[in-house]
């Protein structure tokens, strides 16, 4: 009997052993040593990680407002090059850098922690804000990117921003999704960190614009496959958007497609119940019923665009001119505590 009950307590001490060895890796920032500053095609963040910048200038001056585009899950800059054209066609200064671990970022497919992204995003605002003094700042993130924009408004020291749009934001944490999912993917977190998967023969449509979609298919800057460690990470960040989403205060456009394959319906209906609990005369919501997740990229994309062009031009509620806010008031606002 000792003997296997000793035999039990060394396979228990190993399995702990082998699972502590296998905990998920966040490879985060190094030490902070300078300010941070913004060149021509660079973010050189505090801890002097060079991160690739694009920006879409207005021609003619002045520019009449600042947009800070924040990409998703295994994307990049890029993401933003045809809404960065329309937008300083119309005086809106442009800016996207790609995020720790992503792009042209040092070690691609890497997760560098919540934490990282928030205080990354929260310096650039700062750094903008004094290359375009006195110009209204917006930040844009889009899946992923509207996650961490989430977390970083809830800085307890506020990150100055006059205004958020979040695009299809990634809110599916842990609390909306089955059991069956949490549990598989923290086994093969502890497991398997290293492990990389690419979703092949999952059948979900980012968007209607196939063309696109075959383009980021080519290009060796996206992400085809994803360490299991960097989907528990973005996990951990989207149970943080979760858990503050009635935090938000400040002016906030959230724009979400009815065919969003990839953030489920239900999760961003709980998040929206939570959301418009308060301030609500600051927020609005609008609704595609022909919107895939990536509405920027769509085939109606346009649609969107002017949508949100026209909310950064109006510092007031304003009536969005697709009608979407409309249809938001009646087909996802609607009680979605009745759809959980």
């Amino acid at each position: 009997m000792n003997r296997q009950r000793f035999t039990l307590r060394i396979l228990i001490i190993t399995v702990a052993l082998v699972i502590a060895a296998c905990t998920p890796q966040i490879h985060g920032p190094g030490e902070v040593n300078n300010p941070g500053r913004i060149l021509s095609n660079r973010f050189i963040t505090a801890d002097e990680a060079m991160l690739p910048l694009k920006s879409w200038l207005p021609e003619q001056a002045p520019v009449k407002a600042v947009l800070i585009a924040i990409h998703g899950f295994n994307d990049y800059n890029n993401f933003f090059r045809q809404p960065g054209m329309f937008f300083s066609a119309q005086g809106i200064a442009c800016y996207a850098y790609d995020q720790r671990g992503f792009g042209g970022s040092p070690r691609p497919g890497s997760w560098s922690g919540t934490g990282a992204y928030v205080n990354d995003l929260d310096l650039f605002v700062r750094l903008i804000k004094r290359k375009h003094p006195g110009v209204p700042v917006y930040v844009l993130g889009e899946s992923m990117g509207g996650a961490i924009t989430l977390a970083t408004l809830t800085l307890a020291n506020a990150t100055p921003v006059d205004g958020a749009i979040l695009v299809a934001p990634a809110v599916w944490g842990r609390e909306t999704m089955p059991w069956y999912q949490q549990s598989a993917l923290w086994m093969l977190s502890h497991t398997f960190p290293g492990l990389t998967l690419t979703g092949r023969g999952l059948k979900i449509q980012a968007s209607d614009n196939i063309e696109m979609l075959k383009a980021l298919a080519r290009d060796p800057l996206v992400i085809k496959q994803t360490r299991v460690e960097a989907i528990h990470g973005l996990t951990d960040l989207m149970d943080s958007a979760l858990r503050n989403a009635g935090k938000i205060n400040t002016r906030t456009l959230l724009v979400y497609g009815e065919k969003d394959q990839i953030i489920p319906k239900k999760a961003t209906q709980h998040f929206l119940h939570m959301f418009l609990e308060h301030n609500s005369e600051q927020k609005t919501v609008a609704f595609y019923p022909n919107g895939f997740h990536m509405l920027l990229r769509d085939l109606n994309a346009e649609l969107v665009l002017k949508d949100i062009a026209a909310w950064i031009k109006s510092s007031s509620p304003v009536a969005l001119p697709s009608g979407a806010d409309k249809y938001a008031q009646s087909s996802l606002i609607a009680d979605p505590s009745s759809n959980l």
